[in-house]
């Protein structure tokens, strides 16, 4: 699998200056590239290439591997999107590949092409990008980001071998709780929530006042919410990989693709609604469980804290608030969260083995893992 191995570049001031040279000039190529692509309608990096090479090299002076790369960045741009002429920012991302960019991992360094020539900079790691870093492949971005620049490396990490399925482990995602799992464990999104509220009522005060002392405060404060959430996701996800990973499980999400556009909910709501991580979440989760060799499976997420587990009966009432499920018919109650998370739990189960009889026979055959709770009468739609 592929993933991206992040490192902080520690130039000299010297350096810096030539770096940030490199970037616009850089860019100012593609934007001429692009121009040329649009007047011409030409998006195909062979022809591309022959209409604009020897032009960039000469008016921008660049040298004959980072023309190529500015005529890819901007090929890139077009394949998603030629409604409209594409533009780049001054100090946009370049894209390096092994002939003008090399690395020095004992020396932690990297020779990097400028247009003062090359440069041997340092970078910090820390030891996990360091062992990413053995499996680097091709290209490697350069990025301006707050002011410091890093370099983004694309590294290839081997897959281990699948672990055998045994049950599924149930995965509720929410706003008030941020994940609940069938097991009853859950992850508060209290303190997250409470993080989110505080910055963006400084935020809105700060906005309000307006003066340059506000404004360096907000330019200071910028990312620090995302950082705090992203730290919460990481951890969360690792989590429950490391839980299904050791009791051989697969996970089992809910797809909550497009809520955003079907949820309706009242304008206090909004902010909270939209700043819901939930996807973030979930590809943390994929790809340290593809890393763990976990199998993740997004299913239905339909009625999944509306219907019983024990008897399976589904309608609004069963949930008379935001916590609390109870069964109108077989009087089993719980918290809605945990109940979601079984019945995901079920579902993912039908995904990971795809049943080739119906419910009733799964039922009787005992292919179904065994569900905690049981009815009222003595049985459970998974026992």
């Amino acid at each position: 699998m592929k993933l991206t191995a992040k490192v902080k570049l520690l130039p000299t001031p010297e350096q810096r200056g030539y770096l940030l040279d490199t970037l616009r000039r850089f860019n100012a190529a593609c934007n001429y590239i692009s121009d040329v692509a649009w007047e011409t309608r030409t998006f195909k990096q062979i022809p591309l290439h022959h209409w604009v090479y020897h032009t960039v090299k000469d008016r921008f002076d660049l040298s004959a591997q980072m023309a190529v790369r500015a005529n890819a960045k901007v090929v890139d741009a077009y394949k998603l999107d030629r409604q409209k002429p594409r533009s780049f920012r001054e100090l946009g991302a370049i894209t390096y590949d092994d002939r003008v960019l090399s690395w020095k991992l004992t020396a932690s360094t990297v020779s990097i092409w400028t247009l003062q020539g090359r440069q041997t900079i340092p970078f910090a790691a820390g030891e996990y990008q360091r062992r990413l870093l053995r499996t680097r492949q091709r290209e490697t971005d350069l990025a301006y980001v707050g002011g410091e620049f890093y370099l983004f490396a694309t590294v290839n990490v081997e897959e281990p071998e699948p672990v055998e399925v045994k049950d599924v482990l149930g995965v509720d995602l929410g706003i008030v709780n941020i994940a609940t799992d069938s097991d009853g464990e859950t992850y508060s999104g209290s303190h997250l929530n409470s993080v989110r509220h505080r910055h963006r009522r400084l935020r809105r005060r700060l906005q309000k006042k307006g003066t340059k002392g506000a404004k360096r405060r907000l330019k200071k404060l910028s990312g620090k919410e995302w950082r705090f959430a992203n730290d919460v996701n990481h951890t969360i996800s690792k989590r429950i990989v490391e839980k299904a990973q050791r009791t051989n499980r697969a996970v089992a999400l809910e797809n909550l693709k497009g809520i955003r556009q079907r949820v309706r909910v009242r304008r206090p709501q909004r902010s909270t609604l939209h700043s819901w991580a939930f996807h973030d979440l979930g590809q943390k989760l994929a790809y340290k469980a593809q890393r763990a060799g976990v199998r993740v499976v997004f299913v239905d997420p339909r009625n999944s804290s509306r219907e019983c587990p024990c008897c399976g009966h589904a309608e609004k009432a069963n949930r008379p608030d935001q916590s609390t499920f109870r069964c109108r018919v077989c009087g089993f109650a719980d918290h809605a969260d945990k109940v979601a998370a079984l019945n995901l739990r079920v579902r993912g189960w039908a995904a990971v083995n795809p049943p080739n009889v119906g419910e009733a026979n799964r039922v009787l055959h005992g292919s179904v893992p065994a569900s905690p709770y049981q009815s009222p009468l003595g049985f459970g739609r998974g026992s």
